[in-house]
């Protein structure tokens, strides 16, 4: 056994044992085995996951393989981190198009170049197992690099069914996936293994990786299999376990890998062994200080560099590659086949004065949304305001509506917080001076999914796991938002004697930056927003865009065809758009960046 590290970028540490067969006579079979969550650590130290699954390495190097057991990056001799979203809120992963699963497969890439560096190695016989984790890994790899001759992921997988419908993601951490801008489901990941050596190996009542779903992806991939005539080397096996490495299981692995590596297999197999400490096991004495690996989520996908057009050539280049980028990669996720954007099942109620129009908007097929609609009783429209909520702004919104209209809200709210909010005099003296400062003032406010009366489980965990179902679709919360509001703009403009008026769009904080991307695709605006943040790291989280674009090219884009006005504490933070506006020859009264009075 040795114990060895490489750096699979620079300051990248991986650390893992190489198992060889005592007496090597020739180049051997290699299995790349990779390591599930399992954490050993004494007095801590963390000895990695290497150390718990040791006895792997330990049987395919008594058996004729060389094998080298890998630390993943959370549970390594290094702690990185795999819990972003899961755990530590860290939503910004889904601008930056990051995950963990990403680092876990460069660092097999890089292993397996390793592997063939290796005089013992016979590098056109590879194979790649692993469990739970280490089988998510494992189709990560197979998956990509067609070094890999043989796999058998091990309670790795299952579909999308079973984790966003049933659940099953509550109980996965983020390096058991990618990053899925094109919206695929996991049979897509066993086909790219086609036509090579696949063994899917799972227990029947595993919680995480239920039968049902690992059925369906099997089945999915036999059929690409059958079109590669190569039906004969995918398998399934399946046996009485749950989420267990048990011998069953090991040994439908090692029997597969024989039949696939070495050509041959054995009449039994005999179990795994543990022989070896943690400290023996152990790589390094201290840890590097110039490691990666506890930040690596900030290097590995690199942010864009700002850029900002120098002249109207280039902007028109710029502004129509960035569209394409928006819609391809980070709004990818929004339904082709979309209902009439129109507003239906008006209600009206006046009271003091003010008429209360509820009505809803299908944004999408089974998503409806409210529109709240104000306005003095008397008189025609003139002016159309429309303010888009976030839930404070939403609940500073409700404490006005309640001193008129507590009753017929009753019904539309959902939270206990919300029901026991009081009237507040002062906010609805608020809504009655912004309907009174103009004659035919009409305010709209839109509440978008997951706000006020669409709001989800407020239990932090709940929502959690709710904002991680969105990815695993391909999609942010905040990226369906706006589609929330292009619909919702373009079912108020629809609204008869709205047609054909301007449109004054309010907003602030995130809620601001999410109005700018509705301003992209939806035009002829009057974009009034406050305190915007200048950056994407704390919200709106979009996928991808930060690989793209930050906060101030959004709002240069959303200014091309929009006028917009930016109330900020720190205009000086915005200058580059100021001045890219210049370099434009735009009119002042298009983009307009000011302290608030």
């Amino acid at each position: 056994m040795e114990k060895l590290h490489f750096q699979s970028m620079p300051n990248l540490y991986v650390t893992g044992n190489l198992y060889l067969p005592k007496n090597v006579t020739g180049p051997v079979p290699a299995v790349l085995y990779l390591c599930g969550h399992a954490q050993v650590k004494i007095d801590n130290i963390s000895y990695g996951n290497k150390a718990h699954y040791h006895f792997h390495g330990v049987w395919f190097a008594r058996h004729g393989y060389a094998c080298l057991v890998l630390d993943s990056l959370q549970l390594g001799e290094i702690e990185g981190i795999h819990h972003g979203t899961y755990r530590y809120g860290m939503w910004w992963w889904n601008n930056r198009g990051y995950t963990p699963a990403g680092v876990e497969a460069w660092n097999c890439v890089r292993a397996l170049d390793y592997l063939q560096s290796r005089p013992e190695i016979d590098a056109s016989r590879i194979g790649v197992t692993g469990r739970s984790g280490g089988g998510a890994y494992s189709w990560w790899i197979a998956a990509i690099d067609p070094r890999v001759k043989a796999a058998v992921p091990v309670a790795g997988i299952t579909d999308l069914q079973n984790h966003v419908l049933d659940g099953c993601v509550e109980g996965h951490c983020d390096c058991m996936y990618f990053v899925n801008t094109y919206r695929w489901d996991y049979p897509m990941i066993a086909a790219l293994v086609a036509p090579r050596a696949l063994l899917i190996d799972n227990g029947d009542h595993d919680p995480i990786f239920p039968e049902d779903g690992v059925r369906r992806v099997y089945e999915a991939a036999r059929r690409i299999y059958r079109l590669y005539d190569a039906e004969d080397k995918i398998g399934l096996f399946i046996t009485d376990a749950g989420h267990d490495d048990i011998q069953p299981i090991q040994e439908a692995a090692f029997r597969w890998l024989d039949r696939h590596l070495m050509g041959k297999e054995r009449e039994t197999y005999d179990p795994v062994e543990k022989v070896l400490t943690p400290q023996e096991l152990k790589v390094f004495e201290s840890l590097p200080e110039d490691q990666l690996n506890t930040t690596i989520h900030e290097h590995f996908v690199p942010a864009a560099k700002p850029a900002f057009p120098q002249n109207a050539e280039e902007w028109e280049k710029m502004r129509a590659d960035w569209t394409k980028v928006l819609q391809e990669k980070c709004f990818r996720g929004w339904p082709t086949n979309l209902p009439s954007a129109t507003l239906r099942d008006a209600t009206t109620v006046v009271q003091d004065g003010v008429r209360l129009t509820r009505a809803k908007v299908d944004v999408q097929d089974k998503i409806t949304l409210p529109v709240y609609r104000l306005e003095l009783a008397t008189g025609p429209v003139q002016r159309v305001i429309v303010e888009v909520l976030d839930q404070s702004a939403w609940q500073n919104r409700l404490k006005g509506l309640k001193v008129a209209f507590a009753d017929d809200l009753a019904n539309e709210l959902v939270t206990e917080e919300d029901k026991a909010l009081a009237g507040d005099a002062a906010a609805w003296k608020e809504i009655r001076s912004l309907l009174e400062e103009e004659p035919g003032t009409v305010l709209i406010l839109l509440m978008p999914r997951g706000v006020g009366p669409t709001l989800w489980n407020t239990e932090a965990k709940k929502h959690t796991q709710i904002e991680r179902r969105f990815m695993l679709i391909g999609q942010t919360s905040d990226g369906m938002r706006v589609l929330d509001l292009v619909r919702s703009l373009q079912a108020v403009r629809a609204t008869g004697d709205l047609r054909g008026k301007s449109v004054r769009v309010r907003a602030a904080g995130a809620a601001g930056v999410l109005a700018c991307y509705a301003a992209i695709f939806e035009n002829d605006l009057e974009l009034e927003l406050s305190q915007i943040p200048p950056t994407h790291r704390d919200g709106p989280y979009i996928l991808n865009i930060s690989k793209l674009m930050e906060v101030p090219q959004v709002v240069l884009l959303a200014a091309s065809a929009n006028s917009l006005r930016l109330m900020t504490d720190s205009p000086e933070s915005w200058q580059v758009v100021v001045d890219a506006a210049r370099r434009l020859n735009w009119p002042e009264s298009r983009l307009q960046i000011v302290k608030p009075r």
